[in-house]
């Protein structure tokens, strides 16, 4: 009959209650998602009344209770069906604990504490509260889609995911040595039906100078209670300057001319010294090359391939090798 007598009398004063709570002080408090949030009430119980004389429960603003205490033992039968299993008393505290908060757990939530005396229930505490509820998104991750090898446009999409609430910027950003520059792009928001949560994303395409190392940051400014986050780092590095067309058609030229007018003095010496005596060489016998005619090729292959590749040093070993110094094999 206790159980039945309070729950007829709690149902009589939550209507006179809600009319006094208008003057009550209320608290902000932030719990994340599918974790717990503290819906405090701060009595300081100067009488240090007992539980057994006490009422305490707390309902939310649809006026749905979410956990009543009914003279020291709790009492589920007025307890909401989304609240049951999820809430518990801190006795030390005076305050709600409600468990694995959902986005729409956010609301005002009032707490009241009554007397349970001869005549009925005296309301001797009240006091409402603020729940937000939050959600840390993602890490942003970029992502290049349709780059080519000779493309300086590089097409960026950059997401984040699992947030709330809705983040008031989202940018990339584009450093060099010498410069950052931020372009702000619309954002493309996407709410889950079921958790309310929010996926984001923005997409651009920039070109981007070969001629600098590059790095693209995509950068997501939540709400302002939440930490700025920052994606790592999309590097692009400069590209080797590449020779001129006309530079690469006029050293091609000049190789191919040494190249043949060396070739045919040598031809000129070598028929020449066959018509000389001299003793007779056994067939494969390598024929010697003049210093002169190996210096003339020597001069012309070093001036050519120093020219069209800057590597010397492959001009000068070759210009060695011609001039006897050297084995071809030598790897030095």
């Amino acid at each position: 009959m206790g159980i039945c007598d309070s729950t007829m009398e709690l149902s009589k004063t939550l209507f006179v209650v809600a009319l006094l709570l208008s003057g009550a002080a209320s608290m902000k408090s932030q719990a994340y998602f599918n974790e717990t949030g503290d819906l405090p009430c701060h009595f300081t119980n100067s009488q240090n009344i007992s539980l057994d004389e006490l009422v305490v429960f707390w309902q939310n603003q649809d006026k749905l209770v979410l956990y009543e205490l009914y003279k020291g033992e709790e009492n589920p039968q007025n307890v909401h069906p989304k609240y049951k299993g999820r809430a518990s008393f801190d006795q030390n505290n005076w305050a709600l604990q409600l468990h694995n908060v959902q986005i729409k757990d956010t609301g005002t939530y009032q707490c009241f504490i009554h007397h349970k005396g001869p005549q009925g229930l005296v309301s001797i505490h009240q006091m409402s509260s603020d729940l937000s509820v939050l959600a840390n998104f993602s890490q942003p991750k970029i992502i290049i889609s349709n780059r080519t090898e000779n493309s300086d446009t590089i097409n960026l999409t950059c997401s984040s995911i699992q947030g709330y609430p809705k983040p008031k910027k989202m940018s990339f950003v584009l450093k060099t040595k010498n410069s950052t520059t931020e372009y702000d792009v619309i954002m493309n928001i996407l709410q889950d039906n079921f958790t309310d949560l929010y996926d984001v994303s923005i997409s651009l395409s920039i070109s981007v100078s070969p001629e600098r190392n590059v790095s693209i940051f995509c950068v997501l400014q939540p709400d302002s209670t939440q930490t700025q986050l920052v994606s790592q780092p999309y590097n692009i590095d400069a590209k080797p300057p590449m020779p001129t067309p006309d530079r690469v058609l006029t050293v091609a030229l000049l190789l191919l001319l040494f190249m043949s007018v060396c070739g045919l003095f040598v031809l000129m010496l070598m028929k020449r010294k066959r018509k000389q005596p001299g003793p007779s060489r056994e067939c494969g016998e390598s024929v010697l090359v003049p210093s002169a005619e190996r210096h003339c090729v020597a001069t012309s292959l070093s001036a050519a391939f120093w020219s069209l590749f800057a590597q010397p040093r492959l001009a000068t070993k070759t210009s060695r090798w011609l001039e006897g110094e050297v084995s071809p094999l030598d790897p030095t």
